[in-house]
């Protein structure tokens, strides 16, 4: 189990893995309705898996740290990186999910659980916004962000 709920890059975990933080510490309803989008994208041959979930602090400031290193400015870095007072992730209410074909179905069919697409630029970012079956609100544009 990763205890700051990092998942390498270019992987994904299952939504049923209980042992790793990432699942284990997002907000129950938040998981609840992914878990049940997951059921029926299944079954129309669309598997959804976890890319990030819930994120320690420590984990969000590292990747924080890592994007100033990148563009060697922190007003440039917070363009992508969300410090870890503003994330959802650390508070376990975001998830990002993947592959494309996956994310694709839930910002199609999301709002059928209440999970909407947050960010215009972040297709894989999803947060519980609305009421099962209601309409989600347009995804906001905040500083062309990449990274919760």
């Amino acid at each position: 189990m990763s205890g700051d709920g990092s998942i390498p890059k270019n992987e994904s975990i299952s939504l049923d893995d209980n042992g790793h933080a990432a699942i284990a510490n997002l907000d129950p309803a938040l998981l609840s309705a992914v878990r049940a989008a997951a059921v029926d994208a299944a079954a129309r041959g669309v598997v959804l898996k976890v890319t990030s979930g819930w994120r320690s602090r420590a984990y969000q400031q590292r990747l924080l740290d890592e994007a100033i290193a990148l563009y060697r400015s922190e007003k440039e870095a917070l363009r992508w990186v969300h410090p870890p007072e503003k994330s959802k992730h650390v508070t376990g209410h975001a998830i990002d999910i993947g592959p494309t074909d996956a994310a694709d179905w839930l910002v199609r069919f999301g709002a059928d659980y209440g999970l909407c697409q947050t960010y215009t630029n972040e297709m894989w970012h999803f947060e519980l916004m609305t009421e099962p079956g209601g309409r989600c609100p347009q995804p906001d544009r905040p500083r062309d962000r990449v990274t919760g």
